[in-house]
């Protein structure tokens, strides 16, 4: 009996992947149980639940599947597998997959979570050998070489971060990782906590003996439960193993984590409203300085980064920083894992270096929209990102690229939408939605967004054009307002769907193009 691979990742699981797991058991006659490996998943979302089966050739893919189908997959298996009508071929091969350029997700579908034996077989900890290797300040040299910004928004280089941390005298410093997961349509942080929990671990762990601290946090949203589970498993045998503890790795330097489960405040994906919330306190946004760097959880110096930031570090420690550096273009360097959903035919993460372009990944990668209509937009970055017109699909996937077209990559989240999409419905979802999840600090945020609503209303109802003149004069100096007056980037960033969805689609909001370019 060969070999059988099934994701324990989530979203299989939502559908269908137990189901399976146990049909295979029952048809295989127990036979499958000892053959079948609850792994990670690629990421090829669209293809859930995936099975893979071992043959002399490579690892070959069913799917989607469901229960009724594994008798005939277990019978094809006798003869010609390529025959079945789910039957995807080499795995490796599929062209979804072969393009990509896996680092962070190198791992994602071949090992399993929770057994640390297939981590280190698959160079597990070599980064932290070397850092211990380097020492402190070696370490944090090699990150900041290696040109690694933070993949959560504002794309700032971690090196900076991790120099000023390590450099600030205290007693008591600390690591947080932000695993507060809110954007629409983005997934990669819990696939990786969900497949590949060791990595972050060993990032934190580099991070923590690099820059002093000795103790780490991973806030999680409480949506997030298999995640959560996985974790903290994880962490028991990353301590058992000696890689958590009084002597990391044999370094003579101690570091240990914990995880916290947040209880699902948009606001607390903002670092110093998450490090509030870590505090016990409700989450409020802290006006800067002092940043976290110098000032952060309980008063002391803290290393805030995301889970795909710190989750890079053991590959860049581990193959040096000019390799790091061999991928992506102009100031963003290293790849970043995209993520596909909305109306596509093809959802799920696809890794590239950055600079392939938009429209690579909506059409090439993602099949354009699942409906089969023409595409409209596709959103970039979040409920708050802006949404890119297909006129604009060429621009690379870059920081600079998209801030000059007055879009941002966040996250890496891509929504696609298809022609039947009212923009100016949107719009107004974006400052509803900011006035609702707003902490309230700030006035920009907390009162601008819920005028947010009530101008685009007016401007709807508006019965000729002189007044819809006066309430788009209005909703743009609002935007100006939200963008440079509010104190963190959820009241900043509101104005980013609203303005883009006005320029690109006026006809939505019963504009002619020249009233919305005004």
């Amino acid at each position: 009996m060969p070999a059988f691979y099934l994701p324990r990742d989530s979203l299989a699981r939502a559908v269908g992947a137990e189901e399976i797991a146990a049909a295979l058991i029952i048809h295989g006659r127990g036979r499958v149980m000892s053959e079948l490996q609850r792994t990670s998943s690629r990421g090829l979302y669209w293809l859930e639940p995936l099975l893979e089966v071992d043959t002399p050739q490579g690892r070959f893919g069913f799917g989607p599947l469901t229960a009724d189908d594994v008798p005939s997959v277990l019978e094809a298996l006798k003869g010609d597998p390529s025959a079945h009508p789910l039957a995807l071929g080499l795995v490796e091969e599929l062209p979804y997959l072969k393009t990509q350029q896996r680092l962070l997700f190198a791992r994602a579908g071949i090992t399993r979570p929770l057994y640390i034996d297939d981590y280190l077989d698959h160079g597990g900890f070599e980064g932290l050998k070397r850092a211990i290797a380097l020492g402190g300040e070696q370490t944090a040299t090699e990150v900041f070489d290696s040109g690694l910004r933070g993949r959560g928004g504002a794309a700032f280089p971690a090196g900076i971060k991790w120099r000023t941390v390590r450099a600030t005298e205290a007693a008591q410093k600390y690591i947080v990782c932000n695993a507060d997961e809110g954007d629409s349509g983005t997934f990669a942080d819990r696939m990786l906590m969900e497949g590949d929990p060791f990595l972050l671990i060993e990032g934190m762990a580099i991070a923590g003996i690099t820059v002093g601290a000795t103790f780490g946090y991973i806030y999680v949203r409480s949506e997030y439960p298999d995640a959560v589970a996985t974790l903290r498993a994880a962490l028991n045998i990353a301590r058992t193993a000696g890689y958590l503890g009084a002597n990391v790795g044999g370094s003579g330097l101690a570091f240990d984590m914990e995880v916290r489960v947040g209880a699902g405040a948009y606001i607390c994906g903002e670092e110093t409203a998450l490090l509030d919330s870590l505090e016990g306190k409700r989450g409020i946004v802290r006006a800067k300085p002092p940043i976290p760097a110098l000032q952060g959880l309980f008063g002391l110096p803290t290393l805030v980064h995301n889970v795909l930031t710190l989750a890079s570090v053991p590959l860049i420690l581990a193959k040096g920083e000019q390799f790091y550096r061999d991928y992506g273009m102009g100031r963003s360097l290293g790849t970043m894992p995209f993520q596909l959903a909305g109306n596509v035919r093809r959802g799920g993460l696809v890794e590239r270096a950055f600079g392939l372009t938009l429209r690579e990944l909506v059409e090439d990668y993602g099949g354009g929209t699942a409906s089969g209509r023409p595409l409209k937009a596709a959103q970039v970055g979040g409920p708050l990102g802006a949404w890119v017109p297909p006129s604009q699909f060429d621009t690379p996937l870059d920081y600079e690229a998209f801030m000059a077209i007055g879009a941002m990559l966040g996250h890496g989240g891509v929504v696609v939408a298809d022609d039947t999409l009212d923009m100016a419905h949107m719009a107004r979802f974006a400052m509803q939605f900011c006035a609702e999840e707003s902490c309230g600090k700030c006035t920009p945020c907390r009162i601008g967004s819920t005028r947010g609503v009530e101008v685009i209303d007016r401007l709807l109802a508006a019965p000729d054009q002189n007044s819809r003149d006066a309430q788009v004069i209005i909703l743009k100096d609002l935007c100006d307002t939200l963008q440079y007056g509010s104190l963190c980037a959820l009241g900043g960033m509101t104005s980013y769907p609203v303005a883009s969805a006005l320029k690109h689609f006026p006809a939505d909001f019963g504009l002619q193009a020249s009233e919305a370019e005004q």
